[in-house]
């Protein structure tokens, strides 16, 4: 039985590749795990630790060779493959996607499009055609589809998903605002673009709260005057708590 790693340690994963893609880039051969979590800004021991989940790489005195945890850690996230996407709702967000050609890159290959607005059919973006999704059978029957991306409002996104299943494509990139309940065998990511939004909105909201503190810190003569922390309250908004 495989080793359960957290999601926690996969989503981490991603991030050491493009730093690694990075130093590359740079011209840099080797790296002390040290180095590398301070510029990751994380500590050596998670660093260490993530790593060992998946055989460790480093040698103990020279650090991490670079390319080699590159290309490792590629292979980890099954990067040294092609993987061929489609993409279900051809509105802004799905040519988007289609645009950016970073994916490729990464063996991402988006080689269709679908959609049910008959005034997007045969738009090419970047070369792919726009097809109904009537069509979409037929395409997969005849191209191979290992990811569907789908960029449908949410009211549709359970249709989409169980119609993209039965076609037997088992891996969803799911941008719809609804969390798909499909079976085990599926595999589904969420992408929930508003959660990383409220997420920034948090972390401004706590950054006004310690700003303030440093403020009223700063100025320790000014805390007996009536009426400074109501009028430190008022600097920004409802964020402080005195």
């Amino acid at each position: 039985m495989e080793k359960e790693i957290s999601q926690a340690v996969i989503r981490r994963m991603p991030r050491y590749y493009r730093y690694l893609g990075e130093l590359l880039d740079d011209g840099v051969e080797r790296i002390s795990s040290n180095e590398l979590s301070a510029l990751m800004k994380v500590t050596a021991s998670q660093l260490r630790q993530d790593l060992n989940n998946f055989g460790g790489f480093g040698q103990q005195g020279y650090g991490y060779n670079v390319r080699h945890l590159y290309d490792e850690i590629g292979k980890i996230l099954g990067l040294n493959r092609q993987h061929n996407i489609i993409v279900i709702g051809a509105g802004n967000l799905g040519q988007a996607l289609a645009n950016y050609v970073k994916f490729e890159k990464r063996g991402f290959i988006i080689n269709g499009l679908f959609d049910i607005n008959p005034a997007l059919k045969g738009v090419t973006v970047r070369g792919i055609d726009i097809r109904m999704l009537e069509d979409l059978p037929e395409f997969v029957k005849n191209h191979k589809v290992d990811i569907a991306a789908l960029t449908v409002p949410k009211e549709n996104a359970m249709e989409v998903a169980n119609k993209v299943v039965e076609l037997g494509i088992h891996a969803i990139w799911n941008f719809a605002h609804l969390d798909l309940e499909l079976p085990d065998y599926v595999v589904v990511e969420n992408v929930h673009l508003s959660d990383s939004l409220m997420q920034l909105s948090y972390n401004i909201v706590k950054h006004e709260q310690e700003m303030k503190w440093e403020y009223a810190l700063s100025h320790p003569n000014n805390q007996n005057k009536p009426g400074f922390f109501r009028e430190l309250k008022g600097r920004e908004g409802s964020a402080f708590n005195s």
